[in-house]
């Protein structure tokens, strides 16, 4: 390339204005001297080579390295949180982490269009937003690190629905930083956001018709977490829906049926419907009917009903304060029925079914210790006289 060129690039750097990374350039305008790499001051759309190998390099290099970058940056700061008692600063720490990769990112594009000298007002918006939007980013990331110190602040209020009101403040919190972060972005752009609020009044009626059963929804979470209805964790049935609550959201509450599916109702359904809540109840009752054959004596019934009646006062798994009934209660067709009707003192479904079981396994001995036996449907045919076969 001849000095002309080379002047004449000289030239078209000084005339813009470069005010990112002058450090980079200032490398790139002592490489336009060198003799031997003339050709990286060769003009392309008047922009020299070296600047656009550099952009592309640049760029490329920030988006490749960016979470290697993030995690340098964390692992620096790292012991600073160690040196404190709490968890939260590990946490806000780790939250981070997407923010903080994010800003490598702007880094990268910054310096790309910072080296091909385009200082547009496009760019320079495009830039503001992305950084708007990571640090709206990072307050969202934050309130998640957080939530801890929420549900500890509801549990001053109420321990018993600590969870499900942090769940809620969580939820309005987050909506209300979407919604500053996203009106931020748009002022970055223009766009007038008290013009578009006041747009929206205009058509509020019509928004909040079309919004009506959301706001019932609303309203019906409120009423759910003030009324304590249920909580998550809670075994509980809904008309024909029953499972386990696992969140309840502003607008929906989700159930994790026994068959492990998830089913989702609408916070104004459950409201105004009855809840069946089996986890309040504290006990679990047994019930059955078990039937013996018609050979068993009635000083053997009598033995059978007084030992199940001391093996259920006597056992451990039973709830004893609560109706406890043991009664022989009719002659069927091919039993003698008696009647147990009792309850646990759990309402775990798991240790239920242990008591159940053992309960189970403590009649089959007594029915055997008396020398009785349990029926099953039977028939017997009495024939009065037999033909005689050899007429």
């Amino acid at each position: 390339m001849n000095d002309n060129n080379v002047t004449q690039t000289q030239e078209i750097i000084e005339k813009l204005d470069i005010n990112f990374f002058p450090q980079v350039q200032n490398w790139l305008n002592h490489l336009y001297q060198i003799e031997e790499v003339s050709f990286f001051s060769e003009l392309y759309f008047n922009i020299p080579l070296a600047n656009i190998l550099a952009a592309i390099f640049s760029l490329l290099f920030f988006l490749t390295l960016r979470k290697l970058f993030a995690t340098l940056a964390i692992k620096v700061l790292q012991p600073l949180t160690t040196r404190t008692q709490t968890y939260y600063d590990d946490r806000i720490l780790s939250a981070l982490k997407g923010p903080l990769t994010f800003v490598f990112v702007i880094i990268g594009v910054r310096l790309f269009f910072a080296l091909l000298f385009i200082e547009t007002t496009f760019i320079a918006q495009l830039i503001d937003a992305m950084l708007v939007y990571n640090l709206f980013w990072a307050i969202f990331a934050l309130t998640h690190a957080l939530r801890g110190a929420i549900y500890h602040f509801t549990k001053s209020f109420n321990p018993e629905l600590a969870h499900e009101m942090g769940n809620f403040i969580l939820t309005i919190i987050r909506g209300i930083v979407l919604f500053i972060g996203l009106g931020a972005v748009l002022q970055v752009w223009g766009i007038n956001v008290g013009g578009l609020v006041a747009g929206l009044g205009i058509g509020g009626l019509a928004f909040a018709l079309a919004a009506k059963d959301t706001a019932a929804n609303l309203f019906g979470s409120i009423a759910l977490l003030l009324d304590k209805s249920i909580r998550i964790g809670e075994w509980i049935k809904i008309g024909s829906v029953e499972g386990t609550v696992e969140d309840i959201g502003m607008r929906t509450t989700k159930i994790r049926s026994f068959g492990k599916s998830l089913i989702t109702l609408p916070n104004q359904v459950i409201a105004n419907s009855p809840i069946e809540n089996f986890s309040r109840r504290g006990v679990r009752r047994i019930k059955m009917t078990i039937g013996l054959t018609y050979s068993t004596t009635s000083p053997q019934m009598k033995k059978i009903l007084n030992d199940i009646k001391t093996m259920l006062r006597n056992h451990e798994g039973i709830a004893q304060k609560e109706t406890m009934l043991v009664n022989f209660t009719a002659f069927n067709d091919s039993s003698l029925d008696i009647f147990i009707y009792t309850f646990s003192n759990t309402a775990n479904w798991a240790k239920y079914m242990e008591i159940k079981e053992e309960v189970n396994l403590e009649i089959m001995k007594i029915i055997e210790d008396n020398n009785s036996d349990f029926a099953f449907p039977s028939q017997s045919l009495y024939v009065e006289n037999l033909p005689n076969i050899n007429q």
